[in-house]
């Protein structure tokens, strides 16, 4: 059976193969042709449809995709003949889903690095990052919309960290031990939350083996390991798979590295990984930077240095129908915190996340149900706030504070057999989830005070049952209708009342005693797409969406200094549910040598949630109106707003050169959005426009890319500044090809180079709080190996 074709039927989630992974003629009048990468997608919609294969797999056959009618079963489509190994660097476009979803497939990954989530898709059209700090989480923006908009999982479970706590709080997913990331917008999100309204961010490994046993032609005896013999339709002889990831960074003198080992055989499945990285302070561009000009400038941007380290155990019983599988994970970050006032008290954050996770599916030999599938997770997360007491006095380094997070959460969906409903063929995904949070922020000084945290300890149960239906009209026309209904549970304390002149040690009469709030919303959300496919292989696609949000434990109950972001949050008990209406219309082409896709979208929110800076400065828990105080006063408030935007990427194949084709790559994306009132909601990113050329063959891969962000003067008219534009200048070449094993037993090599900022270009993020004391990286080179053995 093919590498693609056992790809297509893995079970642990919704496999979708995009229409552009077939090889398709790219010069008709040349007889050239362009062979398109098969890329899965995982994570956009609890419904699977599944590609056929042949009977002798290992796996046991999937039902062929047909109505519960009278008809015949379909012939089993004969296994594909191996294609030729898949060119790097094509656009992926995804044509077959309801709205835009972007993929960084697993080769990009490798060659663009990233230490963090937020990096690796800084670029991507509509995405960026909140870019705090380089160990920090650089939480994926998409749409300008970020932490309690945007959900982040892996392997279908949530991350589960703070990264939705602070900017400066790390994302336990780290991009060395990641296969592929999908961002997901549209009606899918559904499936994850209320609070994915913005997208889902699924970063997909192999730390739970999926379905299938390792690919491989070394077996277990190679290495001294016993051979198990095969069971009919599931096992096959026992192998084992290792990969290596290795690279070097100049601009933070960094290295990292990662090992991953995959073993399987008869009924059993197992991965191992390990990785960390390590950098030091980061360059920028050589000349005084910084609103504060008295700060000792040495090239580096101070007290930026990071490290991260950890790793997995996992994995699966494969059985006659279905698998399931468990793994453990364990992720650990150091690191520091730039800006004047982490650079004056040392500020870093230790961070540390145990997570078990567990996952499966069976396909019953039923008439009725197709597929039961289930996640589940338990996390355990805890990080300090490190820094000194007094700035001139290194004896007290300390904890200054301490956030924890313990929670569990699963899931458990259906997926229906097709059925033939006259004008369609309906197909039926039902499922339900629940989780538990238990959230803490007390003051390092004072522990057991009710007043002296960020909050108290809060919870937050949820549960929900939602549902996907999708009707197939024809080959060329479908839609969904999806529905969710949620409940949360909310439980702590805040004050009565929040003056301005906010005091947290004054007579509780002044602002009242510190009450205890249980809050119950039960938000309501459904969905509408349809998508067709048009003449010239284009697809066509239109969505719209009504979704409700209660708020977090954050936004409803923070009342104390948070270091590390020099903030002062201040919740609010009586926060509504935050509702958004959206339209979404896109236009796409996955087919030939020329492939893009393009997205327009208009959200209409109705008591929008934000953080906002009130121009109030506090410290030691007392607030004053106006400037003067170390933390700037954030108020959690609600008002109408509108976002409106648009995406637009495209790739075209201009001609054959040499043994491969060069083309041409564009790109554009914008976001404006205003309060009802036309004022401007804070922090949101600038428009963007960028292009380049690259060149491809089976083996070299070479790309040189500028993308301009135009400076951002659309602020909030309270306590945010202008952002200047800047120019991101970036160049690539990698050589990608198999190898002699005879050599030192590797099967394949990865290689390449990837220069960053390579104009050298003070480069500041609109959307980062510390945006006016820190700069992104200057000019830098990485060098990467990948060895698969």
């Amino acid at each position: 059976m093919s590498f693609q074709l056992r790809r297509a039927q893995r079970l642990g989630g919704a496999s979708l193969l995009l229409l552009g992974a077939a090889a398709t003629p790219a010069f008709a009048q040349s007889g050239s042709s362009t062979e398109l990468p098969a890329v899965t997608v995982t994570a956009p919609s609890p419904i699977v449809r599944r590609a056929v294969v042949p009977t002798r797999s290992p796996v046991r056959p999937t039902r062929t995709a047909r109505v519960r009618s009278q008809q015949p079963p379909a012939e089993a489509t004969p296994a594909a003949a191996p294609a030729a190994a898949p060119q790097q660097g094509v656009l992926p476009v995804v044509t077959d889903q309801f709205a835009t979803v972007t993929v960084v497939p697993n080769e990009e990954i490798r060659r663009q690095g990233g230490g963090t989530l937020g990096d690796l898709l800084f670029s991507k059209p509509g995405i960026t990052g909140s870019e705090f700090a380089p160990g920090a989480s650089s939480r994926p923006i998409i749409r300008g919309l970020d932490t309690n908009r945007v959900g982040i999982v892996e392997n279908g479970t949530g991350s589960n960290g703070a990264s939705d706590l602070g900017e400066d709080h790390f994302v336990p997913i780290d991009p060395l031990a990641t296969n592929q990331v999908e961002v997901i917008r549209g009606p899918a999100t559904l499936r994850y939350g209320s609070t994915a309204i913005g997208g889902v961010v699924s970063a997909t490994n192999n730390r739970i083996p999926p379905d299938a046993l390792p690919s491989c032609t070394a077996p277990f005896s190679t290495y001294g390991l016993p051979t198990k013999a095969p069971l009919a339709n599931v096992g096959s002889p026992g192998c084992i798979t290792a990969e290596t990831r290795t690279a070097v960074t100049s601009v933070d003198r960094g290295a990292e590295g990662a090992v991953l080992l995959d073993a399987g055989g008869g009924n059993f499945a197992v991965h191992a990984d390990a990785f960390g990285r390590k950098g030091g302070d980061y360059s920028i561009p050589s000349y005084p930077f910084l609103t504060d000009p008295t700060l000792p400038f040495n090239g580096r941007q101070p007290n930026s240095a990071s490290q991260a380290y950890g790793g997995s155990v996992g994995g699966s019983y494969i059985f006659d129908g279905g698998y399931v599988g468990a793994a453990i994970t364990q992720h650990n970050a150091l690191y520091h915190i730039p800006g004047i006032e982490g650079s004056e008290f040392l500020t870093r954050i230790d961070g540390r996340q145990t997570k078990f996770t567990t996952k499966g599916e069976y396909r019953p030999d039923a008439a009725a149900i197709d597929a039961i599938r289930f996640w589940a997770s338990a996390t355990d997360y805890k990080h300090d706030e490190v820094g000194l007491a007094d700035s001139a006095d290194l004896a007290s380094l300390g904890v200054r504070q301490t956030f924890t997070n313990k929670e569990q959460e699963g899931r458990v969906e259906v997926q229906l057999a097709p059925f033939d409903v006259r004008f369609a063929a309906l197909t039926t995904a039902v499922g339900v989830q629940a989780s538990h949070q238990k959230l803490t922020a007390p003051s390092p000084d004072d522990p057991g005070s009710p007043i002296n945290g960020l909050f108290d300890p809060n919870k937050n149960t949820k549960v929900a049952g939602y549902i996907f239906n999708e009707f197939k009209f024809s080959e060329a026309t479908k839609a969904q209708i999806a529905g969710r209904v949620e409940n949360a549970r909310l439980s702590g304390t805040a004050p009565a009342f929040v003056p301005d002149v906010f005091d947290l040690t004054a007579d509780p009469a002044a602002i009242g005693p510190a009450t205890a709030f249980n809050r119950n919303f039960t938000p309501v959300s459904g969905s509408i797409g349809l998508i067709h496919n048009l003449p010239w292989d284009l697809v066509a696609s239109i969505t719209g969406q009504y979704v409700e949000r209660a708020p977090k434990p954050a936004e409803l109950f923070s009342r104390g200094g948070h270091d590390a972001t020099t903030t002062f949050d201040i919740g609010n008990p009586n926060l509504g549910i935050e509702t958004a209406k959206s339209v979404e219309a896109g236009l796409r082409r996955a087919i030939g040598p020329l492939r893009f896709e393009l997205t327009g979208y208009y959200t209409k929110f109705n008591g929008f949630i934000y953080r906002r800076l009130t121009g109030n400065t506090c410290e030691d828990g007392v607030c004053q109106l106006g400037p003067g105080l170390e933390l700037n006063q954030a108020v959690y408030s609600q008002r109408d707003a509108t976002f409106r935007g648009g995406e637009f990427q495209f790739q075209y194949d201009v001609m054959p050169v040499w043994n491969g084709i060069w083309g041409i790559e564009g790109q554009y994306d914008i976001v404006r959005a205003t309060f009802d009132g036309g004022t401007n909601v804070p922090r949101i990113p600038p428009q963007r426009l960028g292009g380049g050329v690259y060149y491809r063959d089976a083996n070299w891969f070479a790309r040189m890319n500028l993308l301009h962000a135009f400076a951002q003067n659309d602020i909030a008219p309270i306590a945010e500044t202008p952002t200047p534009g800047y120019n991101l200048l970036r160049a690539e070449v990698s050589y990608k090809t198999k190898l002699d094993q005879s050599w030192f037993g590797a099967r394949e090599m990865h290689v390449g180079f990837v220069g960053n900022n390579l104009l050298n270009e003070n480069i500041r993020n609109a959307v980062s709080f510390n945006k006016d004391q820190v700069l992104l990286p200057g000019i830098g080179v990485r060098a990467f190996a990948n060895f698969k053995f």
